[in-house]
Parts: C-alpha cells; structure tokens; sequence
C-alpha cells in the first residue's frame, strides 16, 4: 500500500485555508428580498440585515430569527360567542399582518403570532358581546373596523401591523334562523300592505285632482262661453243700435224711408205665404184691405146715426 507523507510545513496553510473558508461560509449572507435577519452579537441585538448581500463576523454575530415582511394570514378559529341579546352564535375568521420592525417582533413578545390569534379571539368576543344578533349579522363592515383597530393598538408595540380582519362565517343556531326566516317573511307581507296602501292613496289623491282639475277647467270654459256670448251680445246691441240710427237719420232726412222700410217687410211676408202650400189662403191686395177698412167705418157711422 503506497502511503503519502504530508510536509509538515503544509498543514498550517491548509488550515489557514480551511479556516477562511468556513469564515466565508458562515461571515457572508445573502439575504431574501421580503426577509428581515436580526443577528446577535455576543448574545446582545447587533443589526437587522434586509434584502440582500451582507457580512457578519463567525463566532462573534449569530442569526437569531429570519423574518418575512410579506402580509401574513393568522386564522381566528371557529368559536361561540354570545350575543348582547343573548343569542349563542358561531364565528371565524382571518387576520391579515405584516412585519414592520423585525427587532420588536423578535424582542418584544415571545410570539406575536399566536399572541395575534388569542388577542383576535378575546377582541372578538368583546365586541359581538355589545352588539344584538340582528346589529351583528348586518354591521359586518362595522365589527371588522372595530377589531381591526383594536388588534393594531396591541401589535403596533410588536412591530407588527395589522392590515385588516375579516370575519369569514357567523352561523346561528337552526331554530333563530327558522324564526328570522318567519320574521322575514313578516316583514315582507308588511311592507306588501304598506306599498299597496300607498299606491292606493295616491291613486284616490291623483283622481282626486284630475276631477278638481276637470271641474276647473269646465268652470273656466263655461266662464269663457259666457264672456263670449256677453261680447257676441254687446256687439250684437251695439249693431242694432248703430243701425237704428241710421235709420232714423235716413227718415229725417227723407220721409220716403219709413214707408220704404214697410214696403220691403210687406213684401217679404207675401213672399213667405208665396211659399206656403196651404189651399186656405187668400192674398188681398193692400189697397182693397184700405178700401174695407174705409167701408167698415162708414158702415158703423150710419149706424150709430140710424139710432
């Protein structure tokens, strides 16, 4: 068996060289992009290495947790909780947070996870404890604001912000259900009425007003009719009027006139019997009717004398 012998003067270099190496190996870093390193020194907090290329010193500088900063998801587990009306319901839900200072979160409480969790679950409880089973199911938005600041009050001390909280389920038990459901249903039949009540008032008011404003409106046609004929009246007055004084100029200024005019209107009125079909009638001309007129009153004056 062949056997090499090793220079004596040899070993030291190679440990030198296997010292600088393993001082590389353990001295340099490479640290994630989203990770925060807190390295000790001697036991003691040193640095915060972030994202990166660093050195630290073997043997003196110690890695004493690795830290992400990316948002964490922490569950709320399911749970009972009793409501301000006394109502026992189920809820859950998650916890969104993100490392701000890696040293507080490392230092200042053993672990800020599970500490997050029991925190969520007891702020959880004390808030649904002051609100009644409808306030709850309704003001969902509402309980999670209010969580979410009382879980950042706490965390901040921790480095840790709470991004925000959302309650995943509340299931309440079958028999509250079944008696919102008929609550529900109630409710709609009620509003039903009251939509139906409401139509028919303003059906009876919108009637109401089309008769008010049909008998305005017949009333100012009627007013209007009036008027007209009042107008067609006065006009008509005003005509008769004009003409009958014209009439009378004409027969001051001529004598002729009257006894024209009653030429004209004797002569419509043969016009008119003319017409009709009658077998009674007798037309007398007007100079006989003067000529028995005129016998008449010599009759009855030879009369009166005889006696």
């Amino acid at each position: 068996m062949y056997t090499q012998n090793i220079d004596p003067s040899m070993i030291i270099p190679i440990a030198l060289i296997v010292a600088l190496g393993i001082i590389i190996y353990k001295g340099v870093k490479i640290v994630p992009q989203a990770d925060a390193w807190v390295i000790e020194r001697l036991g003691k907090y040193h640095t915060t290495l972030d994202g990166g290329l660093h050195l630290i010193i073997p043997v003196l500088d110690s890695v004493r947790d690795k830290l992400t900063k990316q948002e964490q998801i922490i569950n709320i587990p399911q749970q009972s909780v009793i409501t301000k009306d006394n109502v026992n319901i189920s809820v859950d839900g998650i916890v969104f947070i993100q490392v701000e200072i890696a040293k507080e979160a490392v230092y200042g409480i053993v672990d800020f996870k599970r500490a997050i969790s029991n925190l969520s679950t007891t702020s959880l409880r004390a808030e649904i404890g002051q609100l009644a089973l409808d306030e709850t199911l309704s003001s969902r938005d509402t309980l999670n604001k209010r969580i979410l600041l009382a879980l950042d009050e706490a965390t901040q001390k921790w480095g840790v912000k709470t991004m925000r909280v959302e309650l995943r389920d509340i299931s309440v038990p079958a028999e509250i259900e079944e008696a919102m459901n008929m609550q529900m249903k109630a409710e709609r039949e009620k509003r039903a009425i009251e939509l139906n009540a409401i139509a028919n008032k303003e059906a009876v008011i919108r009637e109401a007003e089309a008769l008010k404003q049909k008998k305005v409106l017949e009333a100012e046609a009627i007013e209007r009719m009036a008027d007209a004929q009042k107008y067609e009246q006065i006009a008509l007055a005003e005509g008769q009027k004009e003409a009958m004084d014209m009439i009378n100029e004409a027969m001051n200024q001529n004598g002729a006139s009257a006894e024209y005019l009653l030429i004209k209107d004797r002569i419509e009125a043969f016009k008119e019997l003319a017409k009709s079909d009658s077998k009674d009638k007798v037309i007398v001309p007007y100079e006989a009717t003067e000529l028995i007129g005129s016998l008449s009153m010599v009759s009855e004056f030879f009369g009166k004398n005889k006696k």
